[in-house]
């Protein structure tokens, strides 16, 4: 198939799927097991952009959100980058079981998170980029690395979040400082805390997201160079955690769903890569149980269904 007529045909795809959630909202969440019942589906979105540079989109792909959790994959990513599998040391690489923010998990490994994407384990990879750092340079280290991977003069945070999470962060706070009682946080909790909350506050579209995450699809080896080779190898670790800790207590759901590695944030949105091939990005606000956008999850199943995209088998389409 020639390139044209695959992005046309994903075009397609893209643009029918929009339209059939837009139709179908409300039967679609009424189906989910939502985290509060009663609302109104809220606009959706949807973006694909492919390693050969092609962009497709549908439905509210400009409309800005928060990243939140979904920006943890950027702050593991620079994590990776500064001290490459010592990050392991502190952080476990196992699904949780328990709710994001629980601190049970805490007290049963005596400090050492479960993973890098429950809230514990995110603040503790914050904590080591602070300490690799600095302080004023990690504070905007996650921002500026969006800004750069998605062609973006400029990355604005969403001050509701900034405000919420800087006046109600008690429970991460009490998660630093069991850390901290184990030996497992290093820097000074305030600070952790700003840079932390700064990378939750990324507010990009479901365009910008995708030319953001795109990184993440390149994992061809190459052992004949050597730095790319071990760019194809992180992302695969990335690829991997994202797979079975990426969505919390409904990772096992969503991969038996959709296929692909992926990462959700309670602002709705939702990065989900098919490596060697392309990073899409979608987005409606209403939450699930886990805490996953439920037309998100529901476009993305339509998607990987159509197209054949799958870590666990060959494309359709592509």
């Amino acid at each position: 198939m020639t390139r044209t007529r695959a992005v046309d045909e994903l075009k397609a795809i893209v643009t029918q799927i929009a339209r059939e959630i837009s139709d179908e909202a409300q039967e679609i969440e009424r189906a989910a097991d939502a985290k509060e019942e009663g609302l109104a589906p809220g606009p959706f979105g949807i973006a694909v952009v492919t390693t050969s540079g092609d962009l497709v989109s549908g439905g509210a792909a400009q409309t800005p959100f928060p990243l939140q959790s979904i920006a943890k994959v950027f702050a593991l990513e620079l994590a990776l980058c500064a001290v490459g599998d010592g990050i392991f040391e502190r952080v476990g690489r196992e699904p949780s079981g328990d709710p994001f923010n629980s601190i049970v998990d805490l007290e049963r490994t005596k400090g050492i998170p479960r993973n890098p994407f429950v809230n514990a384990g995110a603040l503790a990879v914050v904590d080591i980029l602070v300490e690799e750092l600095g302080d004023d340079p990690q504070a905007s280290a996650v921002v500026d690395f969006a800004r750069h991977h998605g062609g973006l003069e400029t990355v604005d945070l969403d001050p509701d979040v900034l405000a919420s999470e800087q006046e109600g962060g008690d429970l991460n706070r009490a998660m630093m400082s069991f850390m901290r009682h184990h030996g497992n946080l290093h820097s000074p909790p305030d600070e952790v805390m700003e840079a932390y909350v700064n990378q939750c506050a990324i507010t990009l579209d479901c365009e910008g997201l995708a030319r953001t995450g795109l990184f993440l699809a390149r994992t061809r080896r190459q052992p004949e160079d050597a730095e790319a080779d071990a760019v194809a190898r992180r992302m695969r670790k990335l690829l991997a955690l994202m797979m079975t800790c990426g969505h919390y207590d409904g990772s096992g759901d969503f991969a038996l769903r959709v296929g692909l590695p992926a990462k959700s944030g309670v602002g709705g949105g939702i990065l989900a890569i098919v490596p060697e091939t392309a990073a899409v990005a979608v987005w409606s606000p209403n939450l699930d149980q886990h805490g996953n956008s439920m037309l998100g999850v529901r476009a993305l199943e339509m998607l990987a269904h159509r197209t054949g995209w799958s870590v666990f088998g060959p494309p359709m389409i592509g």
